[in-house]
Order: C-alpha cells, then structure tokens, then sequence
C-alpha cells in the first residue's frame, strides 16, 4: 500500500510529541546517571553534559532497538488493528502527546519520575480506550511479555540497585576507606574496579539479548568480555596508576594532566618541590558539608542558620581540614580562590533591539546552555519543605580520607558513563517505540513491518532529542537528586552507579524497560544505609521520588485514554474511518 498522505497531521504530531517526549526523558532523567558525579564534585556539571552527551547517543543506537520492540508490540496485540491500521497510528500518538505533556508537567515542578511508567501508562490507556482491557496483554506466560515484566521490574529495580550498591560499597568501605593509610589501598585496587566496569560495559553491547546486531555466542561472548576488561585494567596499570602514586601518593603538585601518556616514566620524576601557599593537589570533597561535632557546636554557638549568600561557599570549620576518618586535603586552588565551578557561554545580553543578530544569537545561546550555567550543587544546599535541615542528615554520615576519594573519582566518571550508556539504550525505546509504529503504519499504509527492527534515524532522532533535554532542562531535577537524598562523595557514587548500571544491563539483557529512576534511587538508599544509620537518609525526598511513581502509570493512562476516547468516538472520525 502506499504512504497514508490523508494521515500527515497525525505522523507531523506524533513527531512533535516524540521529540517532546524523548526532550523529557533527558531534562528528567539525565540526573540518574550524572547527578550522583556532579554531587560528589567528581566532575563539573557541563563535564557531565559532554560525557552524557556522547554516552546517550551511543546507547540509543547501540542496543536501542530491543527495548524499544518492548514497548511497540509486547503490551497492546497489534495484530488487533490488522483491518484498521490508521487506528493504531493515532493510539500511538495520543500516547505520546498524554506521555509528553505528564513529563513536561513533573519536569517543571522538580518531580523526578519514571519516563518508562509514563509511556506505558499512555499505551494502556489508549490500548483500554481502542480495544478493551481484555485485549491487553497483562501477561504474555513469560517474564519477557506483557504488562507484568513492568510490574516485576518497578519491584526487583531498586531492591537489586539497593542489594548491589551496598554490597560494593561495603567492600569498600571495610578494605579500603576504613583502613589506615586508605588512599595507597585504593590504588592497589583501581586495576581490579576498571576490570569490573569495563566488563559491565561491554558484556550490555555484546551480550545476546542487549544488541541483535553483534553475532556472538557462547566463548566468543565471554572472551570479549573478559578481553576487553584485561585490556582497560592493562591500559589503566601501565598509564593511570604511576600517574595517581606520584599526584596522590607523593603529592606531586607540579604533574599534569598530559604525564598520563609518559606511563611508568613519570615514577623517575625527581624530589617533589616545595608547595606553594593556596596550591593543593586533592580538593575536599566534603566541603560545605559538616561532621555532627562541627554542626553541634555551630548549634552551640547559634550559627547554624544558612542564607541564601552563603550556599555553597567553602566550610571554615574543623572539616575543611580533618575528616573523621583520616586527614582531608585541603581545598584545590581553584575553589580556595573563589573560582566558580561552572561556566558562563552565553554572557550578558547584548546591547541592540531583540530582532538583531547578535541578540537573536545570544538568545538561542541562552536557551542551549542556560543549564549547564546553573550551579547544581548549590541548589542541592537550598532548604525547602523536602529538604527541611539537610544539614543535619549529612551529618550523620561518616568523612573518609579525601585522597582516597579521590581514586574514586575517576572510576566514578566510568561508572557514570556506563550507567549513561545503558539509560540511552533503555529509555530511548520510550519516545521512539511508539513513533516507529507511527512512522512504519504512515510510511507502509498497513502492519507490515511494524514488528521489525527500528530503523537507525528514528533511534538517532530519539537520541538527540535526549540529549537537547539534558542540557537545556536537566539541571531541574538533578537539584533534586543527588546531596538532597544522601551525602554523596566519589567512593559512595561510584558504588551506587555499578549497582544501578548492573541492574540495568540485567534488565536490558531481559528486555524488561526498567525505570533508571528506581534503579538509581535504590542504590542511593542502599549506600546511604550502610553508614550505620537511618537518619543518613533524606526520607521526605525518597517519599516524594515514590510518590511520582506511584501516580505516574494511573495518571498518564487516564490522560491518554480520555484523550483517546474523545477522539475516535468525535463524529467526523468514526464516520470517515470506520470506528
């Protein structure tokens, strides 16, 4: 059959709304991936946005297709709309726009939720409003069809994330961050983490059920595997670990960045040189953020009021230079300066009437890059009614020796980017799952093909809307995540982003559409409990973070449904189309 010319408007909106969608999923979701490195100033926030940037996309196009076929075909039969394929074609839409528009909404008002329940809630909706609910498959007989691998999945997600990211972070804790002389114990072991991630990372691009397109079986899985991760640890032995003995270890302050590429030369480097005044070679990860002792006696002492100009500046108490666990090195030069840590790319506004080029270029520069101008973990610091004293919760939880956070914090940087691989591999399927029915029902005039694999633009066009919504969006939830949850530092991030990129790869490799939201926040829970204490954890963020959840799929499935309903039951629909 030819092109559905007649049906342009509904392929021109589903096009519309799937970028709006997918533009939600990355202003939404971006924090679930990043927020964790940004809080624990591992990387700066428009780092993150660069790294995600590339890791999103190549995600969405690497192992996109699978998940994707999930959300398409495994919930509402299409064989159903054999006679009437337009009808699907304007369900799939009217999921989108209902998708959309919830997101949009929860993204405005800082409420970080689950894209994955909102685009199945938009399914179902149409689904019960086209076919009844009796048509729809609740459950296919096994865990990889139907309504119910969701189910399953929003309840094994965070339990798994939680279970994971303790378990590693435990491990750490007690071999490493508790044990004297903890910054050359995390050395020795930066080899061995890089192994397990880089394993991570390709077991989800190679495994059988992560990518249709690697032909690989058995051994062959398992020797790339394995092969890649030797090679990363080899690489990360040969040129990372002199470099960190001679900047950590020795507190060399002179080494820079590009003395990775000498290798083991660098260990000849000569007597370190006396430091100057102000020059560090490990910030403190924990500044702004005080031990109970120092906040008690700031309590004391009638201090521990904030303001909004004192967000974010440097503790001067006892913490700025000892930990409770071991020495903190001082602040770097760059923060002790007052430097900010974000960048200022648009400037001030040009001077000039708003139609001029050069106002009309700064604007566009404005709306780009307006977010990653924001500095994300001062807003974390601002007291609201979810946050009350955050102060306090951080508090609880215990300072470890900043030089051996800071081995985390490139291990922190793989995890994330892992994570932020496996978030574009599964959540793309949520914007462009639907819209590759749209567009094959429009494109074929009928069902044909709308069971085969999504084709390469449509996965690139999902991934670069996701990524205009990191940057332009991101940083509204991310304030929200992150410190507001639990303290965060290089060795707690790290650890609950391999528990919530191993959970995720385990979904992808299931083709279940888990939601990075839960899997995320389970970890953070899970790490933050395992400071020995419930009251590490902010509960009134997690109970708004559930909240979300729980509304999501009802709320989104009601607006598509109604929505829907009104339109295949207007007069000039049924009668034109046969409903």
């Amino acid at each position: 059959m030819p092109t559905l010319y007649q049906f342009d408007y509904i392929f021109a909106l589903g096009t519309i709304f799937s970028f709006l969608d997918a533009w939600n999923i990355g202003a939404n979701d971006v924090a679930n991936s990043w927020a964790t490195s940004v809080s624990s100033r591992s990387v700066k926030y428009w780092q993150a946005m660069i790294l995600a940037s590339i890791m999103e996309f190549a995600g969405a196009i690497g192992v996109g297709a699978t998940v994707a076929d999930t959300i398409r075909t495994k919930v509402v039969d299409v064989d159903l709309f054999q006679n009437n394929a337009p009808l699907l074609m304007l369900g799939m839409t009217c999921a989108l726009v209902a998708s959309s528009v919830y997101l949009t909404i929860c993204t405005k008002i800082g409420l970080p939720v689950s894209t994955t329940h909102s685009i199945m809630g938009g399914v179902i909706g149409m689904g019960v409003a086209l076919v009844g609910a009796d048509n729809i498959t609740w459950w296919g007989g096994d865990i990889n069809s139907g309504v119910v691998q969701v189910f399953l999945a929003w309840v094994i997600a965070p339990v798994l994330s939680g279970v994971f990211g303790s378990i590693v972070f435990l491990i750490t804790k007690y071999f490493i961050l508790l044990r004297s002389n903890p910054s050359l114990k995390a050395l020795y072991t930066v080899p061995f983490y890089f192994f397990v991630t880089s394993n991570l990372l390709t077991m989800l691009i190679v495994w059988k059920g992560g990518s249709s397109r690697i032909d690989l079986e058995g051994g062959e899985i398992a020797g790339t595997v394995v092969g890649t991760g030797a090679v990363v640890a080899l690489i990360v032995t040969i040129f990372l670990v002199p470099w960190l003995y001679r900047r950590v270890i020795k507190d060399d302050w002179e080494i820079r960045p590009w003395h990775l590429l000498q290798g083991p030369l660098v260990l000849r480097r000569g007597e370190v040189c006396p430091r100057p005044n102000g020059v560090r070679t490990v910030q403190d990860y924990y500044r702004g953020h005080k031990t109970m002792e120092e906040l008690l006696a700031e309590r004391a002492a009638g201090n521990d009021e904030e303001s909004e100009d004192n967000l974010g500046k440097v503790s001067r108490g006892p913490s700025s230079e000892h930990t409770k666990h071991g020495p903190s090195a001082p602040v770097s030069k760059e923060v002790e300066e007052g430097h900010p840590e974000t960048i200022n790319i648009s400037g001030p506004r040009p001077e000039g009437a708003w139609y001029s080029p050069k106002v009309i270029l700064w604007a566009l520069k404005k709306a780009l890059f307006h977010g990653i101008e924001k500095d994300v973990v001062g807003l974390q610091k601002k007291r609201n009614i979810l946050t009350r004293n955050i102060e306090e919760t951080h508090a609880h939880a215990a300072h470890y020796d900043n030089k051996a956070e800071y081995m985390f914090s490139f291990l922190q940087v793989l995890t994330a980017s892992t994570a932020s691989f496996t978030h574009g591999a599964n959540d793309v399927a949520n914007a462009i799952g639907p819209y590759a029915t749209i567009f094959t029902i429009w494109h074929n005039g009928n069902l044909d093909g709308s069971k085969t694999d999504v084709p390469y633009w449509i996965l690139a066009f999902g991934g670069v809307s996701i990524i205009i919504g990191l940057w332009t969006y991101g940083y509204n939830i991310m304030r929200n995540l992150g410190n507001r949850i639990t303290l965060h530092s290089p060795s707690r991030g790290f650890t609950m982003e391999l528990g919530s990129a191993i959970t995720i790869i385990m979904a992808t490799k299931l083709k279940l559409p888990v939601s990075t939201t839960q899997c995320i926040t389970g970890a953070t829970v899970g790490v933050g409990l395992c400071n020995g204490t419930w009251r590490t954890i902010n509960w009134r963020m997690v109970a708004w973070i559930y909240f979300g959840w729980i509304i999501t799929l009802p709320v989104a499935g009601i607006l598509s449904g109604c929505l829907t309903g009104i339109i295949v039951n207007a007069p000039r629909w049924g009668m034109s189309y046969n409903v």
